[in-house]
């Protein structure tokens, strides 16, 4: 096997290249990608996929470089490789694409694709390079061009690689047939391109990370940022706002970072605003000092794939219109895991949720692309409303359009924006093989710490800007969580709800004010609740005096749960039990801290989500009792004004996301 630099591989591909005859391909949209060297096998699979007959484990010397032995087979049907055909068909303006692949050895390779229901169809293939020893040393670039027609509703394409000689494949991509405009048409309200207005198209962004008492991990991003050189070329600047009093500039391994970047990097130092503070900085920041076409947003807790910011831009430039490219999120916990494919916020009870055949967490290590077994809904395209900003390319002209964002602090910032673009004709597209690594949100309790009073609040400022019809869906499903969160004892949980719903009845006058408010109230607040206290261990409190019968178990079948329902609601309302406030009656575990078993004890430990902690849960009958008439009072109330608070809000929108709105905070 032959290893050269860099600059070396770079001439001889250029070389090949440039021995086609009539190239085809002419910007790449997606290179062909390879796992970091010592990933473990279930990561693997995200980039490759081996026959068990090969004789040794395919290699790459970079992340673009593959060596694979004689008589030996490997796919590219993989998540980070495959090509998601039917999104390209549905929102670019590409009607075909070209595999290039530049290989030295001798071999064959075959393209597939796949049909909605994952059934796959041969496409076409070729010989690679000469047989026996005079082919191994040859290099040769060959080029395929595929049709996008077939591809309405979904569908995938790969390649297949079957070696006859040893093979190194020296760089392969995806590539269009066309240049990308370099100007092109913004969209009219109806999501149709309108030929009057014409706005920039140049292959350039700035990313912006803003950081929050994360140095290590902010780090690390901008280290990932100036790791790949095809990166470095289209960066324009690196914004980060940092809110926390541990500053990234401190940190170690920031001064390299930041030489490296030079003076595209900026550092804006401002109070905790949040992540909507952090990224409306962004924004406006990308608007006042750099001419980017695009802005990407990106989490500071994430592990990027470097390639997404070039798919996510080459994906943008060829979209029909200006449009939002989402990344989407696989668990930084279990590598080979998509968390979620995309999301929208249902009609109904204004709540966000798994987009329409969108699968929730899949392990691609146990379902390959091509699993013919298990089909998964893995191939047909899948339409969002919005995309989370742990990775979101905007537009530069939807962002002058429709403004900043709106100052909610944390949580549904990401979800407003996308149904405000998108009612300016500017979509959102979750994009596949687009992705970073995440956290999972089952490792946080953010459904009843703190963070529940910015779920409900801004879930009613977003529904009151957005939801039209009747509001009884919204009503039903807060009414529903209340009752939930009193019978598992979640008692802090309620009153900063009731908090919240009384903030979003002061009205949009209020958001500016409570932006770095709220956070210290809400947290003032539960303070004074067991639940909302940890304790290092339940081993600092007496073992437990143990419970009623069944409490660890999960009733089984409508009847069963019904009569769980039932004992659980009359002891719920029957007198409580003060020893369990000094003895807990269970340790539960987070998976077994539900409905059915919680509202059969007086007290509890629960197991906080990152497995750090525990919070002391007691039933106090007196207080469970005027928390809910206070919130069923305060419901009745919004339930009657909603719609004066949707005229109030909807009038004061664009107001509340204009550039100076905004400069108001950062100037403090």
């Amino acid at each position: 096997m032959h290893h050269h630099g860099h600059h070396e591989l770079v001439d001889e591909v250029e070389r090949s290249v440039a021995g086609l005859a009539d190239p085809i391909g002419r910007e790449c949209l997606q290179r062909v990608i390879l796992p970091r060297a010592g990933e473990p096998l279930d990561v693997r699979s995200l980039y490759l996929a081996e026959a068990p007959t090969n004789a040794r484990r395919a290699h790459s010397a970079g992340r673009t470089t593959l060596s694979v032995g004689a008589d030996s087979e490997v796919s590219f049907a993989t998540y980070f490789n495959a090509f998601a055909a039917a999104y390209w068909r549905r929102w670019t303006i590409l009607g075909e694409v070209v595999l290039r692949l530049t290989i030295r050895g001798a071999g064959r390779v075959d393209l597939y694709r796949s049909k909605i229901d994952g059934s796959r169809i041969a496409i076409t293939g070729d010989v690679v390079g000469e047989p026996g020893e005079s082919g191994a040393d040859r290099v040769t670039t060959v080029e395929f061009v595929c049709d996008l027609g077939p591809f309405e509703d979904g569908g995938w394409i790969w390649f297949d690689l079957t070696s006859d000689t040893d093979v190194e494949v020296l760089a392969g991509g995806w590539y269009s047939a066309v240049d990308a405009p370099a100007t092109r048409p913004d969209a009219g309200p109806d999501g149709t391109p309108d030929p009057s207005v014409q706005v920039p198209n140049d292959r350039r962004v700035t990313v912006g990370i803003p950081t929050f008492n994360r140095p290590g991990d902010a780090v690390a991003a901008l280290r990932a940022l100036t790791s790949d050189p095809e990166v470095d070329a289209v960066l324009d600047a690196v914004l980060m706002p940092d809110q926390g009093d541990r500053k990234v500039r401190d940190e170690p391994g920031f001064a390299e970072a930041a030489e490296y970047l030079g003076e595209r990097l900026r550092i804006f130092d401002q109070p905790n605003l949040g992540g909507s503070g952090g990224y409306s900085r962004i924004m406006y920041e990308a608007r006042r000092l750099t001419d980017s076409p695009y802005i990407l947003y990106m989490d500071d807790d994430i592990e990027i794939e470097p390639d997404s910011i070039l798919r996510a831009l080459a994906f943008a430039r060829f979209s029909r219109v200006p449009m939002l490219v989402g990344g989407q999120m696989l668990n930084l916990q279990e590598r080979s895991h998509l968390h979620t494919m995309g999301e929208v916020v249902g009609a109904h009870d204004f709540m966000w949720t798994a987009a329409p055949h969108a699968d929730y967490d899949y392990d691609f290590s146990r379902y390959p692309l091509t699993d013919r077994e298990n089909p998964k809904e893995l191939h047909r395209r899948i339409d969002v409303d919005y995309n989370g900003w742990w990775m979101c390319l905007i537009p530069r002209v939807v962002a002058e359009k429709i403004g900043q964002p709106l100052p909610l602090f944390i949580k549904w910032d990401d979800a407003e924006y996308g149904l405000r673009a998108r009612r300016a004709g500017h979509p959102t597209v979750s994009m596949p093989g687009v992705a970073i690594w995440h956290m999972a949100w089952s490792d946080k309790d953010d459904a009843i710490d703190w963070q529940a009073y910015f779920h409900l609040r801004n879930r009613l400022v977003v529904a009151s800007l957005y939801h039209d019809g009747d509001h009884k869906g919204i009503m039903q499903s807060s009414l529903k969580a209340l009752v939930k969160h009193l019978v598992c004892l979640e008692y802090s949980t309620v009153a900063i709800q009731i908090e919240a719903i009384r903030d979003f009845l002061r009205g949009p006058e209020a958001l500016y004010e409570l932006l770095p408010t709220a956070l210290p109230k809400v947290r003032a607040m539960r303070a004074r609740f067991p639940d909302a206290v940890v304790i290092p261990s339940a081993v600092d409190l007496p073992a437990p005096s143990g419970g009623p019968a069944g409490i660890h178990s999960e009733p089984r079948g409508p009847v069963r749960k019904a009569l769980a329902l039932g004992k659980g609601l009359i002891h719920t309302l029957s007198r409580d039990d003060k020893a369990h406030h000094e003895v807990p009656q269970a340790n539960f575990p987070p998976v077994e801290a539900r409905w059915y078993s919680l509202s059969r004890v007086d007290g509890a430990t629960v197991t906080t989500a990152d497995g750090r902690g525990v919070v002391y849960r007691k039933r106090d009958r007196e207080q469970a009792g005027s928390l809910f008439a206070e919130s069923v009072a305060v419901h009745r109330e919004l339930f009657r004004r909603f719609p004066e608070m949707r005229r109030r809000y909807r009038d004061a929108h664009t107001e509340l996301v204009t550039k100076e709105a905004w400069s108001r905070v950062f100037d403090a």
